[in-house]
């Protein structure tokens, strides 16, 4: 019956399941060399909080905005990077009252060291698949996902 319906004769439930496992085992690999380089206390979601922190800082409504939760889930995030060394808050120069959130010198080195090993883990895929083939993975999966389904910006971290 699958077979008629996509004429590939896969269950429609394993594409998402395996695209969580390739996103999983990228993930999963990133945060295993980021222990060995002394960030023992990251996890994924502390790398989407830094990406949402941005170059010149945010906010928490801003973060949380960019994260899609709620300003006091993003205060959370903050208050645990900010006792673990990966961002500060300041005095917001704009506005007294208000408070930015800024990454701090190891903060940015969290996101150099992930863009290298991004780099890294894409070139094993190259390794294993050939070129050709992870660009139009690639290339097929900008086509289907949505713009809105990830953050544009995050790139110029990647980029430099």
């Amino acid at each position: 019956m699958s077979e008629e319906r996509d004429g590939g004769g896969e269950a429609g439930f394993e594409l998402p399941l395996l695209l969580f496992a390739g996103f999983r085992s990228i993930i999963d690999a990133l945060h295993h060399d980021l222990v060995a380089q002394g960030h023992q206390e990251m996890r994924p979601a502390y790398g989407f909080a830094l990406q949402a922190v941005g170059r010149e800082g945010a906010s928490a409504s801003e973060i949380g905005r960019r994260l899609g939760v709620s300003k006091q889930a993003a205060g959370k995030t903050v208050d645990k990077l900010e006792s673990l060394g990966y961002v500060e808050r300041t005095d917001d120069p704009a506005d007294g009252r208000r408070k930015l959130v800024g990454l701090t010198a190891r903060g940015v080195d969290v996101l150099v060291r992930s863009a290298e090993g991004f780099d890294r883990l894409r070139a094993e895929w190259v390794a294993v698949l050939g070129a050709e083939r992870v660009r139009a993975l690639e290339a097929d999966l900008r086509r289907m996902a949505p713009a809105s389904a990830y953050r544009l910006d995050a790139e110029g971290w990647f980029t430099g």
